[in-house]
């Protein structure tokens, strides 16, 4: 194994209680060292992910996800640092001070039918996932597996990079499921947060035309500067769909839901023309929303609803390669590790402006 010197105790974000009331603290925790396959990395910045507030707030219980023991309390699952220690097998790919990007798929088998397509390693029936079931990026010294972590390119920052190992790669995921080609249209419903800033940037890039739905003249400010060619105040609309009709005639090719609410579902079919497709990405914590419509539209119309989530390994290359380009920035909110509980609350509040990427190396 190739090392520098290491520390043996870390800083780390650890939950501590369950539900509504739990809460992330610091915490002095281990350093491991690498063992065959794994490398180890010094974390410079990472992401917060709303999927880190649904499983650090225990909001997906009701789909029988939580936090397994295995995490130690450790969430997240969008860091960016460099390798500070090589374990055996992974010289040739690994060395010290290269730029490594930790992504929700911690690891995959390599081994089951879904890894063996060159594909579609996403549904790995043995991954383990970062800050779900193995410890997350919420922590200054992360170890991973030297097979499945991502390599950062030149011309793209740590900061940068930290948000689209998740939310960047399933943007470009959902506009890639969405079938919407060069020229046609889409929607994307919920433009203006997070991922929905990120979408605009991915369909632009690849010749979309992008209506932007949200609420807000400073949502319509970001979804504009873009290159959204329209934009749809929800709170000022009183007929959405008759809105999307008359800018396209027919309706939209594609519709990207990144909004994880039931308003935003119940209107996403009625936007489509006949044949098109309705992408689900974003989650509620409601088990009772449903994406979709009623058998009779759904057959007329012959439209598809189909779900998207994060992206494969050379998914998370591409869309890298597309900020390297300077085609897709992210829009970031900065702060610090220490300060988790304190941006999931303004997440909550949808107080934040694209995404939160935390300074995590002192």
């Amino acid at each position: 194994m190739s090392t520098i010197s290491l520390p043996q105790q870390q800083r780390a974000v650890v939950r501590e209680g369950s539900g509504d009331t739990a809460r992330a603290v610091i915490k002095q925790v281990k350093v491991s060292e690498p063992g065959p396959g794994q490398i180890l990395v010094k974390i410079n910045w990472t992401g917060l992910c709303g999927s880190d507030k649904a499983l650090l707030y225990d909001e997906w219980t009701d789909f029988g996800f939580s936090m397994l023991p295995a995490t130690h309390g450790i969430a997240g699952h969008e860091g960016v640092g460099v390798v500070v220690a090589v374990g055996s097998g992974m010289e040739r790919r690994w060395k010290i001070g290269d730029r490594a990007g930790i992504k929700w798929i911690a690891s995959v088998c390599g081994e089951c039918e879904f890894c063996l397509s060159g594909t579609d390693e996403v549904h790995c029936i043995k991954q383990l996932n970062s800050g779900f079931s193995a410890p997350g990026s919420f922590q200054e010294y992360c170890l991973v597996d030297g097979r499945y972590t991502s390599k950062i390119p030149d011309g793209v920052t740590d900061e940068e990079a930290a948000p689209i190992l998740c939310g960047g790669v399933t943007a470009y995921s959902a506009c890639k499921r969405s079938g919407v080609k060069t020229g046609q249209w889409i929607a994307l419903i919920g433009a203006g947060g997070g991922l929905g800033h990120l979408a605009i940037q991915y369909a632009r890039a690849m010749g979309m035309r992008v209506i932007a739905i949200d609420g807000g003249d400073e949502k319509q400010e970001l979804c504009t500067k873009l290159g959204a060619e329209a934009f749809i105040d929800f709170q000022k609309t009183k007929d959405i769909t008759a809105e999307v009709m008359k800018i396209t005639t027919y309706g939209v090719h594609g519709v990207i839901v990144t909004a994880a609410s039931k308003p935003a579902y119940d209107q996403a079919v009625a936007l489509l023309r006949p044949k098109g497709t309705v992408v689900v990405v974003g989650l509620p914590k409601d088990a009772t929303i449903i994406a979709g419509a009623v058998p009779m539209v759904m057959a007329m119309k012959q439209l598809k609803v189909v779900g998207s989530v994060v992206g494969s390994l050379n998914d998370v290359k591409e869309a890298l390669d597309l900020t390297a380009r300077d085609l897709v920035h992210p829009i970031l909110t900065k702060g610090r590790l220490e300060e988790v509980d304190d941006y999931v609350k303004k997440m909550a509040a949808g107080q934040l402006a694209g995404r939160v990427v935390l300074k995590v190396a002192e």
